[in-house]
């Protein structure tokens, strides 16, 4: 189960931040439905070769503050 609850408005933030950090993200559809945080992380985890925790923390920290430019 994700620690971290998302709505369309604060994926659309986080999925720029992921964007700017995994450059080669941006052919992907990073789709996102609410209630769909696991299949998200899942699906993010494949794509960057990383973690559950890696790509948790990295999407806690991006809505630490959610309209700041760092990741």
């Amino acid at each position: 189960m994700a620690s971290f609850t998302l709505t369309p408005e604060t994926w659309q933030k986080v999925k720029i931040k992921f964007l700017r950090k995994y450059r080669d993200l941006a052919q992907v559809n990073l789709s996102f439905a609410p209630g769909q945080e696991d299949q998200l992380v899942e699906q993010l985890m494949g794509l960057v070769k990383r973690d559950r925790d890696y790509v948790e923390f990295t999407i806690k920290k991006a809505l630490a503050d959610a309209d700041g430019n760092r990741l």
